[in-house]
């Protein structure tokens, strides 16, 4: 495993780490198994939310006797200083430890600066040892410069991969340059790249950027502990690859970041939008269920009042990704006759 510095924050961390929001869908003990097989792995940093459930609990219970070797990040959606103080408490509770190395801002629609109520809450709770250093994680492009040029965050969480575009590596270097970590979420584009290698070889000349993996099969951090051991190179034949991806995909896809949600309908929008990536970039027949059937079709039921597209951060065209992907779906189905 490699190691690298988080920006101006000192912490060495490793160049692969953890992102643990999928844990919430394993046992205790499951969850408890792939944090300590990252850890022995070499991975020493692991980013969880106040909003991950159980998450928090799990990284608590499996990783407390070793501490002191691990970096921790957790989040807060705090809106009030209320909140913020009680968010902050139960994640130190549930973490079992007496401070937060990195504590985050989750995805705020407007990002706290200098003198306001939230912002003051960070630095009151730095000053009492409670957190070491002020995050922010977002997805608006717009709200990630404000952080940037404010010289008031110590870190950035943002998605970066192999398919983001100029203007998001633009903005991963700019936070380089003003001394800030940058924290890569949504590195396989929400599930939609199968392999790890494109990203950790696009990415890895970016010292200052760390990917967290979202890990919730051994299988996952089997394949990323290899590929560090001998890390991949952005040759011809790796750019080749991406820019095949990056056609495929175009630009209008979902992430599945699902901030668009929740929906009047019940339509999870975060997956259907998606749904004619997932049939044919990873296991189609998963995806055809009489339970996926039901969901999908709950598409017809939209109304198009525009909610999940204001809520949206890449501003996508929600209901209309949703038509066109029951129309493939339907297609698809009826390719693989199945009724």
């Amino acid at each position: 495993m490699q190691y690298t510095q988080l920006g101006r924050t000192g912490l060495v961390v490793s160049r692969s780490s953890f992102g643990a929001l999928p844990i919430q869908r394993l046992s205790v003990s499951e969850a408890g198994v792939l944090l300590r097989k990252a850890f022995d792995g070499g991975i020493n940093f692991f980013d969880t939310a106040r909003a991950y459930s159980d998450s928090e609990e799990k990284v608590g219970l499996a990783l407390a006797d070793v501490r002191e070797k691990i970096v921790i990040a957790t989040k807060t959606h705090a809106k009030t200083p209320e909140n913020f103080w009680k968010d902050l408490e139960k994640s130190l509770s549930l973490l079992k430890t007496d401070h937060v190395d990195i504590y985050q801002f989750h995805n705020p629609a407007k990002v706290p600066l200098s003198g306001e109520p939230l912002y003051d809450c960070m630095l009151k709770a730095r000053e009492e040892g409670k957190i070491r250093f002020i995050g922010v994680t977002n997805h608006g492009i717009d709200n990630a410069w404000t952080a940037i040029t404010s010289g008031l965050y110590d870190t950035l969480q943002f998605p970066l991969s192999a398919l983001s575009s100029k203007k998001e590596i633009d903005m991963a270097k700019g936070c380089g340059e003003h001394g800030m970590g940058f924290i890569a979420m949504k590195a396989l584009c929400g599930g939609l790249l199968t392999s790890a290698a494109p990203t950790m070889a696009f990415l890895r000349p970016l010292e200052h950027v760390v990917p967290i993996w979202g890990f919730q099969r051994d299988a996952e951090i089997d394949e990323v502990l290899t590929l560090e051991n001998d890390p991949p190179v952005f040759d011809g034949a790796m750019r080749d690859r991406v820019e095949h991806d990056r056609a495929e995909l175009g630009g209008d896809f979902c992430r599945g970041c699902g901030y668009c949600q929740p929906c009047a309908k019940n339509i999870e929008i975060n997956n259907c939008a998606r749904m004619p990536f997932l049939l044919r970039r990873a296991v189609w027949q998963n995806f055809v269920t009489p339970e996926w059937r039901k969901k999908m079709a709950l598409i017809e039921e939209c109304v198009d009042c525009g909610q999940c597209r204001s809520r949206c951060p890449y501003e996508l065209n929600c209901p209309a990704l949703l038509r066109a992907s029951l129309k493939d779906y339907r297609e698809f189905l009826a390719e693989k006759h199945i009724a």
